[in-house]
């Protein structure tokens, strides 16, 4: 059993995807906590296909696939608060209208580019277990700069989450600080891309948190699990991936799905550990 837990830490590479998964769910919990309360998680799913045609971009002319995901990802977070609010539309229909047109104009540039291109396919799909040094040290960057920011503001948006009426006539400026969280969002995006891939991403976002709900109704805790999940599942999705030579973006979320499936039978708020009104009748 000792064996199997340090095999993979016999490895330059397992190491850092350990490293990396961790990171990564940590980000994707705190994030994921807002987007959840907000119900944002389907503009996680839009943002992440939204930054593969920055990514496609940057391929072809040498740069960084990182910093074009990221330039694409939080010009369509920003362009979907934009329109929104500038052509009065319910935000679902513009996330659903940039959404498509972002990730067909990826699809149409990686289309023609003649040879099959790998480091692209992983974007897609994820490749932790490719995760270079200067790659670490990247994800490191801007997980620390969404942290920071969420850590600096916490009072902020947790109140422009819960009343933003009541925020906006505290004197906040509710409009500035939601187009910020999009971009943290799209930031948070462009961190878990390569551990689980463009397809894969929302559900890094989304289960956490989907999960700790399940379990309290506290923001406090609700974090805390999510960050607990989120850490612990990307870990054990390594090991999994490393085990049964499986995909580690996809083990990562089936670890996630499955901790929220048994968090829905078990847990307190549905589960079979929910106290149903005879049980409370009687306890009083």
């Amino acid at each position: 059993m000792i064996d199997a837990l340090l095999a993979p830490l016999q490895f330059e590479l397992g190491i850092r995807a350990l490293l990396a998964a961790a990171l990564v769910g940590l980000v994707c919990a705190v994030v994921g906590s807002y987007m959840v309360l907000r119900g944002l998680s389907f503009m996680g799913d839009a943002i992440s296909h939204a930054a593969f045609p920055g990514v496609v971009m940057a391929y072809l002319f040498g740069g960084s696939l990182y910093l074009g995901g990221a330039i694409a990802a939080v010009a369509t977070a920003l362009g979907i608060g934009w329109i929104s609010r500038r052509a009065r539309l319910r935000s679902d229909a513009v996330i659903g209208v940039l959404f498509a047109g972002m990730f067909g104009l990826g699809v149409a540039i990686y289309s023609a580019i003649p040879n099959y291109v790998g480091d692209l396919f992983g974007f897609l799909f994820g490749d932790v277990l490719g995760i270079g040094m200067g790659d670490l040290i990247g994800l490191a960057i801007l997980g620390g700069i969404v942290l920071v920011v969420i850590w600096a503001l916490w009072k902020e948006f947790l109140f422009a989450t819960f009343d933003p009426l009541g925020a906006g006539a505290s004197g906040l400026n509710v409009n500035a600080l939601d187009y910020l969280f999009l971009g943290l969002i799209a930031l948070t995006i462009v961190v878990s891309i390569q551990a689980v891939g463009i397809i894969l991403v929302v559900a890094m976002l989304t289960t956490p948190a989907a999960t700790a709900q399940l379990l309290t109704a506290r923001f406090g805790r609700l974090m805390a699990i999510a960050i607990a999940i989120g850490i612990a599942s990307g870990i054990a999705g390594i090991y999994v991936s490393f085990w049964l030579n499986l995909a580690s973006g996809a083990s990562i979320v089936l670890i996630q799905t499955a901790t929220f499936l048994l968090a829905l039978a078990l847990g307190p708020r549905g589960g079979l550990l929910r106290r149903r009104p005879v049980e409370l009748a009687a306890s009083r």
